[in-house]
This record gives structure tokens, C-alpha cells and sequence, in this order.
């Protein structure tokens, strides 16, 4: 047996340690094994249909706090997404709940029609629905539908308008039920899996002031959507595990993973992504300029509280421009840059010389006048 582990063991071990996922499994004491390491994966009937009927959600919209993901779940939902391209995919996920957590088990495709900016379920969808959770209890697989997930490509993980009425339906007839967006674009470029897990508020519920969240970039032309429905829900914590039990079905999903990571090219793939993203911020640069510059004058005749917010506004513009060297559309093209020798730019005249690259341009371009 070779001691050394392969490039394939490395790389998923890389991947587990980057996106936090933790073993369920605890040192045997005896010579058989802990039953307490996989209790997670058992389904009670009784407890889930007692939990169901006492309903405890009804009575607190933000019930759910917390999101728990199989491994072999969200390897299976990351390799739908990326299968998709550019194309929004759709799939469903098993498992149970456990006091203010949901439990995601398992994940399964759905035949759907996508395009870029939404997704439709039609009727063989449903069909092929309901035929594969009677075939999963059948085989003895319990755990009911906990929820549906689908892709962004390319523009970060919330809820569009669509998606909230769509959450908001089955929250109504399938309680309890999570919304997971994936960006598998993202997901590519950064390589930790980029995700959110998601719940409606009730039809005229004001929810309280929400802590800041983690910071995520939305298109300028996604952002009127964004935000006109960002206070009709909220996102979970998440967190993932994985058992003994799935080792092997991990192995060989992850084979399959593995192979198409290394038939792609990153840099390339995402080539008309990272493109997107600069032309996507020099609108929003050129944006914050003129609001910039009418402040700037206004402020010479307004009281001070005005001049205030017009130093403000000019901060934070000064780090918006800076956050160019650190944006996360940069961090693919930067390992590629960084590899070619200082001699192929002309500093003083701000030029380079593979200026017809339509990738290169935008980005050295930005660069040198920040």
C-alpha cells in the first residue's frame, strides 16, 4: 500500500479543511463501534411527526437558525451547479430537523428548465419528484424533502423576487423548508463553495434590524432586485459534517469532482466571468464618481452636517477604488499575472504590452490609474 497519499486524497482533504467540514465520528472505547458517532443519521418517525404537529415555526418566524449539510449533499449540489455552466439548475434536499436546526442528509437533481436568470419546474419535475421520494422510503431512505436549491452563476448567493415568492409557497404547504442558493461560478474561482441557506418571512411581517452580514458583490444590474426583497428573509448559519457511514460514496463522488476540476481551466472557464466583474465595477466606479462630484459641489453651499457625509461618501469611494487589488473577480487573473516578468510592462507610459487582451486590458487599465 503506498503510504503517500494521492494528488486526489490531497486535494479533497484541501477542500474539507477549506470549507470547515467536520467528522460526526468519535473514538471508539470498545471493540465495536460508537453508535453515538452516527446518531445524526437516524431518522425518528415519531420525534419528526411529533415535532410536525406541535409546529413550533408558527409561532416565531425566525425559528430556524442553523443549517446542517452532509458532505456528500453539498458535493452533490456543487457538481449539479457547475454541470449547469452558466445555466441555473434546481434540485431538492432530504433529511430532518433537530430543535432550530435543519438537517440536510441528501441532495437530488430535478429535470428543469433553466436559463441565466431563473429556473422553471414543469410537470415531469414534479412527477420525477414524487416518484423518487417513494423509491428512496422504499429502499429505506425516510427523511423527507427539507428544501430546494439552485445556482447563480456568477452573482453571489441571496433571494430574487422570483425565488422569495417561490420560498414563500412552499413555506406555506411543506413546512419546514430551506432555500440553499450556490454561486458554482464562485465557487470555481475561489475554490471554498460559495453558498447560502435562506428563509421567507411571514406575508406582512416587519422583521427586526439584521446584524451587518458578510460582505458579497452583486451586479449592477441585480442589485435593484437584491435589494427590494432582501428584507423579506434571512440566512441561516451553516455548517457541514460528514460520518464514516458516507465515506465511500464521498470517495467516489469526489473522483468525479476531482476529474472535471482538472479537465478545467479556472483562468479560462471563468474568463468571460472575471471580464463581467470589471466591466461591473468600472460602472459602479463611474457611478460613485458622479455622485462624488455632485456632492462635492453641493457641499459648498450646504451646512456642515453635508460636508460630513460628502468626506464620508469620498472615503469610502477611496477604498472602494483600492479594493480593486483585493476584489475577489481579481484572484484567479492575479495568480496568472503574477507568473509574468516585470519587463513586459512599460510602468511609465501605463501600457501593456498584451493590451489587446480583452481579459488584461480592463484590469491593468484600472489598475495603474487607482
Amino acid at each position: 500500500m503506498d503510504p503517500y497519499p494521492s494528488s486526489s486524497q490531497i486535494a479533497q482533504k484541501t477542500w474539507e479543511l477549506e470549507n470547515d467540514i467536520v467528522s460526526v465520528d468519535t473514538p471508539a472505547t470498545s471493540s465495536s463501534a460508537d453508535a453515538a458517532s452516527d446518531a445524526i443519521f437516524y431518522y425518528d418517525d415519531v420525534a419528526q411527526a411529533k415535532f410536525q404537529q406541535e409546529k413550533p415555526w408558527a409561532n416565531d418566524p425566525h425559528y430556524f437558525r442553523r443549517v446542517k449539510i452532509s458532505a456528500l449533499a453539498l458535493l452533490k449540489m456543487v457538481v449539479h451547479a457547475r454541470s449547469g455552466g452558466t445555466i441555473e439548475v434546481m434540485g431538492l434536499m432530504q433529511g430532518k430537523t433537530d430543535g432550530d436546526a435543519i438537517i440536510v442528509m441528501d441532495a437530488f437533481a430535478l429535470p428543469v428548465e433553466g436559463t441565466e436568470t431563473r429556473v422553471n419546474a414543469q410537470a415531469d419535475a414534479y412527477e420525477y419528484m414524487v416518484d423518487y421520494s417513494q423509491t428512496n422510503k422504499q429502499a429505506g431512505r425516510l427523511e423527507n424533502v427539507v428544501g430546494w436549491y439552485h445556482s447563480h452563476p456568477g452573482y453571489g448567493c441571496w433571494l430574487s423576487g422570483i425565488d422569495v415568492s417561490t420560498q414563500m409557497l412552499n413555506q406555506q404547504f411543506q413546512e419546514p423548508f430551506l432555500a440553499v442558493v450556490i454561486d458554482p461560478t464562485r465557487t470555481v474561482s475561489a475554490g471554498k463553495v460559495e453558498i447560502g441557506a435562506f428563509r421567507t418571512y411571514p406575508e406582512g411581517y416587519k422583521p427586526p434590524d439584521d446584524p451587518v452580514s458578510e460582505y458579497q458583490t452583486i451586479p449592477l444590474n441585480k442589485i435593484e432586485d437584491f435589494g427590494v426583497h432582501c428584507k423579506q428573509y434571512y440566512s441561516l448559519d451553516i455548517t457541514y459534517f460528514k460520518s464514516s457511514l458516507d465515506s465511500h460514496l464521498l470517495d467516489l463522488l469526489w473522483n468525479k469532482y476531482w476529474v472535471n476540476t482538472l479537465s478545467s481551466s479556472p483562468l479560462l472557464g471563468n474568463g468571460d466571468y472575471v471580464a463581467g466583474q470589471i466591466s461591473d465595477l468600472a460602472e459602479k466606479l463611474e457611478q460613485a464618481e458622479n455622485q462624488l462630484a455632485h456632492s462635492r459641489f453641493g457641499s459648498l453651499i450646504a451646512p456642515p452636517q453635508r460636508k460630513k457625509e460628502v468626506r464620508a461618501l469620498f472615503c469610502c469611494f477611496w477604498i472602494f477604488k483600492r479594493y480593486l487589488l483585493n476584489m475577489r473577480a481579481c484572484h484567479e487573473c492575479f495568480y496568472f499575472f503574477i507568473t509574468c516578468k516585470v519587463s513586459m510592462f512599460d510602468l511609465k507610459s501605463k501600457s501593456c504590452v498584451i493590451s489587446d487582451c480583452p481579459l488584461c486590458y480592463p484590469l491593468w487599465s484600472n489598475l495603474f490609474l487607482v
